[in-house]
């Protein structure tokens, strides 16, 4: 009895999982324009989670580690299916290579509530490394139950949007232009789900806090473009020794401003943000433009707005 104890068993285990349904969803790096377009197709068989025997589903979608209200994003809900088809295609913007060896997306299927929160249905993580550049990979799985997050994670970094910079020095005028192009998922300050962004720069260490500039505002919005270029005079030789701080905040008249995220880019700081510096102060003359994590917790700056 023993063998047929052990094939019961393994039957059991595709069978349970396929309880809470399947989902085919594929996915797509677009490596020139740094972005993941995860395409949602259809759920079937998902578990009946209303009275009705039916469910409200939709597929919201993050990205680990640093899962935040800055990275997620979600489909529209259907009513009244537990087979939905959506067809909807859900793009994350400032997507690095960086991210795509260390990050895992996670996808999530819940069942939207009027009444009470909303409850989750079933889950699955893909390890980003798992997709080539400009390749569609399609994927068609079990839901798993709700899968442990891991609580290690270091929540003072925790994401909260993303920014493209341009770095160029030029060698006719001697100094350094910084361009402050774009934001895109930038986490949400306001009652009404949105921000009222502005970025602000400094070229580090500065004494006499001259080295200040500022972008516009832009009104209700969490993928502002600002496409603004401000000038630092400044000798090549003492760019090494310089950090450029770059801060996110959100406008609100009357009241401080509250502080989104930042990055800080030098010969100190790590990964993307000491490669996109070291890339500038090599390539005189030359625009370089970079996506960058925006992060709670700006290691070894002083925030004051």
């Amino acid at each position: 009895p023993a063998p047929q104890h052990s094939i019961g068993a393994w039957a059991a285990g595709p069978l349970s999982a396929a309880a809470l349904g399947t989902l085919d969803f594929s996915l797509l790096y677009d490596q020139e324009n740094n972005a993941l377009h995860c395409t949602i197709s259809k759920a079937k068989g998902l578990k009946p989670m209303d009275h009705n025997g039916l469910a409200d589903p939709y597929v919201k979608l993050h990205l680990l580690p640093g899962a935040s209200k800055a990275n997620k994003l979600r489909t529209k809900t259907l009513r009244n299916t537990l087979n939905p088809t959506w067809n909807e295609t859900l793009t994350y913007y400032g997507i690095t290579d960086e991210d795509m060896i260390r990050k895992t997306l996670r996808v999530s299927v819940c069942d939207e509530d009027k009444f009470r929160h909303n409850e989750f249905i079933g889950e699955t993580r893909v390890p980003l490394k798992k997709l080539k550049p400009s390749r569609t990979k399609t994927f068609s799985i079990c839901l798993e139950k709700q899968l442990p997050v891991d609580k290690t994670e270091d929540k003072s970094l925790e994401e909260r949007g993303r920014i493209l910079i341009s770095l160029k020095y030029s060698s006719q005028k001697q100094g350094l232009l910084v361009g402050i192009v774009r934001c895109a998922h930038l986490a949400a300050m306001d009652a009404n789900g949105y921000s009222d962004p502005y970025v602000k720069t400094y070229l580090k260490p500065d004494v006499d806090k001259k080295s200040k500039h500022k972008t516009a505002v832009k009104k209700k919005t969490l993928n502002p473009e600002f496409n603004e270029e401000f000038w630092y005079e400044i000798k090549h030789g003492d760019l090494a020794k310089k950090t450029l701080e770059v801060t996110v905040w959100d406008y609100d008249i009357g009241k401080s401003n509250d502080f989104i995220g930042g990055v800080v880019l030098g010969i100190n700081a790590k990964g993307e943000r000491l490669k996109h510096w070291f890339d500038c102060l090599k390539n005189k003359d030359k625009r370089i433009e970079r996506w960058h994590t925006l992060t709670s917790e700006l290691p070894g700056a002083v925030l004051s707005d």
